[in-house]
């Protein structure tokens, strides 16, 4: 399928299926329908004879060649393996074991965010770990499953995008070599953490959220009703359905354990760490060459074949009954594949046939851009570009390769700041749209509607973007000095998200 620009019509399939899904909080007709909507605009812009066949075709086409399978096939094998885990007890011991020692709700937050950071390497296998482990904990505390999803989501992209060894820098990295403007992309990368507001302050934003509980808006709610019992829609359909045997904390730990050291070696061997080309014989230069979706695909089998040794022989599950937890674990996956493979065609339809990227970069080349405004509007931009599309990854190897020569041209020394925007940006877009795949797999990580996911986080995200965006202005125009302007968003930070706490607060108690 030739591709067809379509301007400004290309922003409508995502923002038909935002507002759908927003509206109805029902996500796969929601997609649907935005893709279609967009193979609409493909047709007839490109003057189909069969105009409704071909919005069909172009629809489910775009959708097959979208699809990764090795995602796919990661997410199934991580379902099986945490139903397998759940079935033979080891959840349910892990949860008693940790509640003796996190002794609060604060505490079991902190754990979670704990956990989040540690696990830099990748996003995706970072969202779906942290909830598999962290959910029997979260639970005994009453904490929703939107929060435990925001958290994971908040210490994903935003840790992984500040982190020098993650798939993430890896990616940037591969982007600032083409462009040819820099001697060492990670020296560049690197100078660029301190200007990357949007994932500093969410972190810091999630950190507060847990130290204080200063909710607002739907997650409020959220967390009242989780207090009162009600965790969570898909939290009550996962109780009663299982007959879970004694099995120990060890039953959870040595298969999660198996999966963190079976996808780091899978990532170091796909990279070239024991192969022969010298230059990738150390651990940042593989990882920066390695394919992550078959390195968890493999780990995740790895995980399972552990699993299957410590259950079977010792008696604690036939082997009929942990086939059978394989599939059915693979079955509740089903929901959060098929969001993904939706998700992934309605990016196909902005990216591949309506040309959404260079309607955005005529918007980039053709203004009239000042220079001291430059950061803050790379930002807006990205952040634009990456909801849309549902991809962070994407965006910056779209906007790198045009952002450094604009700001080499017009602020040379906005350079590393640009470049932070970018990021930033990117991140920020991804982090609070339905059809990003870290929004989706934080939702199936932690148990949670994804509806009520999007809906609980866009608030923090907002927050943490405003603030965000008061720091580029302040990068151009007052000080470039990264500390000093990311003490004065912090700032704000605070003071935003306390009186938005207190005004939830008293709205609460008049009602």
């Amino acid at each position: 399928m030739e591709p067809y620009f379509a301007g400004w019509l290309s922003l409508l399939p995502p923002i038909i299926a935002i507002l759908l899904a927003l509206i109805t909080k029902e996500v796969f007709s929601s997609l649907m329908i935005g893709i279609l909507s967009g193979t609409l605009i493909y047709s007839v812009g490109t003057g189909a004879d069969f105009i409704f066949m071909n919005t069909v075709q172009s629809a489910f086409a775009i959708m097959g060649k979208r699809v990764d399978f090795n995602i796919i096939m990661f997410c199934s094998a991580l379902g099986a393996l945490v139903y397998v885990i759940t079935m033979a007890g080891g959840s349910r011991a892990y949860g008693k074991w940790a509640t003796s020692r996190i002794r609060s709700r604060r505490s079991a937050m902190f754990s979670t965010c704990g956990l989040g950071a540690l696990i830099f390497i990748d996003d995706y296998f970072n969202c779906l770990t942290v909830g598999t482990v962290m959910k029997p904990v979260t639970d005994t505390y009453s904490i929703s499953r939107a929060k435990l999803a925001y958290i994971i989501d908040a210490t994903a992209a935003p840790i992984c995008i500040i982190a020098p060894i993650s798939s993430w820098a890896a990616s940037v990295g591969s982007n600032l070599k083409a462009t040819g403007a820099f001697e060492s992309e990670m020296s560049a990368f690197i100078a660029a953490i301190p200007y990357n507001f949007y994932s500093l302050l969410s972190l810091l934003l999630v950190a507060l959220l847990c130290f204080f509980n200063w909710d607002f808006g739907p997650m409020r709610s959220a967390e009242k009703r989780a207090v009162q019992g009600d965790l969570g829609s898909l939290a009550q359909q996962e109780q009663g359905k299982l007959d879970i045997k004694n099995g120990t904390v060890l039953d959870m730990l040595l298969p999660i354990g198996a999966l963190i050291v079976f996808a780091v070696l899978a990532m170091m061997y796909s990279g070239g760490y024991w192969g022969k080309d010298a230059a990738y014989h150390t651990f940042g230069a593989a990882l920066g060459n390695c394919d992550a979706s078959p390195s968890l695909v493999w780990a995740s089998f790895g995980a399972l074949v552990v699993a299957f040794l410590q259950y079977v022989p010792r008696r604690l599950m036939a082997l009929a009954e942990f086939m059978h937890g394989l599939v059915e674990g693979m079955k509740a996956m089903l929901p959060a594949n098929l969001v993904l493979v939706l998700a992934w065609g309605l990016s196909g339809v902005c990216q591949e046939l309506l040309q959404t990227p260079k309607f955005v970069e005529s918007l980039v080349t053709g203004g009239s851009m000042v220079g001291p405004m430059l950061p803050f509007l790379i930002f807006i931009i990205a952040g634009f570009l990456s909801f849309s599309t549902g991809t962070a990854w994407g965006t910056f190897g779209i906007l790198i390769p045009l952002v450094v020569p604009i700001a080499q041209t017009l602020c040379p020394e906005l350079l590393v700041v640009a470049l932070s925007a970018t990021l930033a940006g990117s991140v920020f877009g991804d982090h609070c749209s339905p059809i990003s795949d870290t929004t989706i797999l934080s939702s199936a990580g932690a148990g949670c509607s994804h509806i009520d996911h999007v809906s609980t986080q866009l608030p923090y995200a907002l927050l943490a973007a405003t603030c965000s965006a008061c720091g580029y202005l302040m990068v151009g125009f007052v000080s470039s000095n990264p500390w000093i302007c990311l003490l004065v968003a912090g700032g704000l930070l605070i003071v935003l998200l306390a009186a938005l706490s207190a005004w939830s607060a008293k709205r609460e108690a008049a009602a």
